[in-house]
């Protein structure tokens, strides 16, 4: 009978709750890794949170719901993609640089990876079917377009725009590597008489 008082009298051992301050900025990036291997409609937060080391109930309590999550992680990935473009056409001094670090840029950097190729393909895909996330992808069209026109007209900073679009995807999905010549004479055709 002591034993028996003895044991409830004890308090239940207290949860240490675990110090965490990048729990939100790890969540995301878990988002993108889901994405990358399952696909958007493969993404959950059951997943997510077991990707990120985290209990299931941070996903909610650090975003509303999936959409909310979706959105900060593809925001995340359009911010490195945008910094990365900016940061390339910023080291071009002159408009020949500048087209030499657009060969670079299709070439090397963007889409460089079979995870980044699908992130983009997942992105591109919800901003065709909802509005919402058109935002994330017109902001991305804006910022290279702007980092672009330091160097380019707006018209050819448009159509660069577009080349580098396309050469990157083809690039990305290709069975054949791109020739880098072909890439550098595109850039050249393009950009030719644009001040």
């Amino acid at each position: 009978m002591s034993g028996a008082l003895g044991s409830s009298s004890r308090p239940a051992p207290r949860r240490v709750r675990r110090f965490d301050p990048d729990r939100r900025e790890r969540i995301v990036g878990a988002c993108l890794d889901v994405i990358a291997e399952h696909g958007v409609a493969g993404t959950s937060h059951r997943r997510v949170a077991a990707a990120a080391d985290v209990p299931l109930g941070s996903m909610t309590y650090h975003f509303t719901g999936m959409d909310g999550l979706l959105h900060e992680a593809f925001g995340a990935f359009t911010a490195e993609v945008i910094a990365t473009f900016e940061r390339r056409m910023a080291q071009a001094g002159d408009a020949e640089a500048a087209r030499a670090a657009l060969v670079t840029l299709i070439s090397d950097d963007l889409l460089s990876t079979h995870r980044d190729l699908v992130l983009t393909h997942e992105l591109y895909t919800l901003a065709a079917r909802e509005e919402s996330y058109r935002a994330l992808t017109n902001a991305w069209m804006n910022a290279s377009r702007a980092a672009l026109e330091r160097h380019f007209d707006p018209t050819t900073a448009r159509i660069v725009d577009a080349l580098i679009e396309g050469l990157t995807i083809h690039r990305a999905l290709d069975t054949q590597p791109q020739d880098r010549a072909v890439v550098a004479s595109a850039i050249a055709r393009v950009c030719a008489g644009s001040a």
